[in-house]
């Protein structure tokens, strides 16, 4: 089978730089439930992979998160869609893990999860760090300007030659699909 690694923050739902600390912040981009359901219909198996150092920073809670992506899971199933793997880093950027994308230990944990080589796998961020992250395990990164991207683009002009790069997540299914 064929997977997508999504990023969550920014790519299926709005960013914040004060973080998403709560089911009520968490809410999704329009389209990319729909996107991700379509993915599914269309045999791929999606993934999540993400940091969230709000845990680490006391911001918010294991318990707060698990329902932000207990929320994300309903949504997603009334567009007739699944998350098929879930990995996140609840760590500091100083905690020296290895989870913590730029890392790649999030994308290895989804390929352990899944039993899955992750050649030819798409891993859909709008950060350098999930470009990074994709490099390290051979994945294939995307770009989205939804979230950071557009902050990612502005740092890192580079990345418009070197990655395929999309409005949101909805125009890369769009394009992958078609």
């Amino acid at each position: 089978m064929k997977l997508i690694i999504l990023d969550r923050d920014g790519v299926i739902n709005f960013d914040s730089d004060d973080y998403i600390k709560s089911t009520e912040e968490w809410q999704p981009i329009p389209g990319s439930l729909e996107a991700m359901a379509s993915l599914h219909k269309a045999g791929y198996l999606v993934a999540v992979a993400t940091n969230q150092s709000g845990i680490a920073r006391g911001l918010f809670s294991l318990a707060e998160l698990q329902a932000m992506h207990q929320k994300m899971q309903n949504l997603l199933r009334q567009c007739g869609g699944k998350i098929d793997a879930l990995a996140y880093c609840p760590h500091g950027p100083n905690d020296a893990c290895e989870c913590r994308k730029p890392k790649p230990g999030l994308l290895l944990n989804i390929a352990k999860q899944l039993g899955i080589s992750l050649e030819n796998t798409y891993f859909v961020g709008d950060s350098f760090k999930d470009i990074e992250a994709a490099r390290a395990v051979n994945a294939t990164p995307i770009l989205v300007k939804t979230g950071k991207g557009e902050r990612t683009l502005a740092q890192h002009p580079e990345l418009i030659h070197e990655v395929s790069v999309y409005n949101d997540l909805q125009e890369f299914t769009h394009a992958l699909l078609n």
